[in-house]
């Protein structure tokens, strides 16, 4: 069997993971879902992992859902559609709580699922020639799934318009909603800039981005009433006294470099 999921890692630490299989246009099934899975577990226990790229081969970054894996979902009793549901989600929810940095490098179209995988990163950025759907009320379907990162990545009003009328729409419109950070010329301009991404990201505690993350998880659509004070006056405390905490002081005041700039630099 063709290798679904390829993980490099280089001497920095920053791992590139990408999706392989171009002949179904990188369409999601079951089998995917449990490679990739797997890989981001791996890298979410590994402490020299500094931040992640996720990629696709071919022409298309994802084709949303693999239409034999459809047929098979179609066939099946709701006991197995569920536990299909729950180990996509089980892939989203890994996703998006890695503990470092992620960045989606999108090279083409992106559909359903697809999308879905994109919101679940931190940082996402795409080519000119990148376009978007999410087709799932066409095939009779919802995007109960991947609809709630794709809400929190584009917000409602965007959801709404694009989850009712599952109409395409271009890299300039998923710049405008929320859904890309950046659009680039071609391959070489995108690339160029997640360079500056890993760069400026390389500058920053490997702690204080893991908790960072904690943070935006923990507050996103919370009052700001006195449980979330208490909560995030308890985060600041804690984390002034970790190790990093004092490196990082430390160096600033001694106009130094602190040691985590240091490593990523020197690799």
């Amino acid at each position: 069997m063709d290798q679904t999921i390829y993980c490099n890692i280089d001497q920095r630490g920053i791992a590139t993971v990408t999706l392989n299989r171009p002949a179904t246009r990188n369409a999601i099934d079951e089998v995917m879902i449990s490679e990739l899975t797997a890989h981001l577990i791996a890298l979410q226990q590994d402490s020299q992992i500094r931040a992640v790229i996720l990629q696709a081969t071919g022409h298309c970054f994802c084709s949303g859902a693999d239409l034999n894996w459809m047929k098979r979902g179609a066939s099946a009793d709701a006991d197995l559609n569920f536990e299909d549901a729950i180990q996509l989600a089980t892939l989203l929810r890994t996703l998006d709580r890695l503990p470092v940095p992620t960045i989606a490098r999108v090279h083409g179209p992106a559909l359903g699922i697809g999308l879905g995988i994109i919101s679940c990163c931190d940082l996402a950025i795409c080519t000119k020639n990148a376009w978007f759907m999410i087709p799932e009320t066409r095939l009779g379907l919802i995007p109960a799934i991947v609809g709630p990162y794709i809400m929190n990545r584009i917000g409602s009003n965007a959801a709404r318009r694009y989850f009712l009328t599952a109409e395409k729409f271009n890299s300039v419109v998923a710049l405008q909603i929320g859904l890309m950070n950046e659009q680039h010329q071609d391959d070489e301009h995108m690339d160029a800039h997640i360079e500056h991404w890993i760069s400026e990201i390389g500058k920053n505690s490997p702690h204080a981005l893991a908790a960072t993350k904690r943070l935006i998880t923990s507050v996103n659509h919370r009052a700001i009433d006195d449980a979330m004070i208490s909560d995030t006056a308890h985060r600041i405390a804690h984390i002034r006294t970790h190790e990093e905490a004092q490196e990082g002081l430390n160096a600033y005041l001694e106009q130094r470099a602190p040691y985590w700039q240091t490593q990523i630099n020197s690799q």
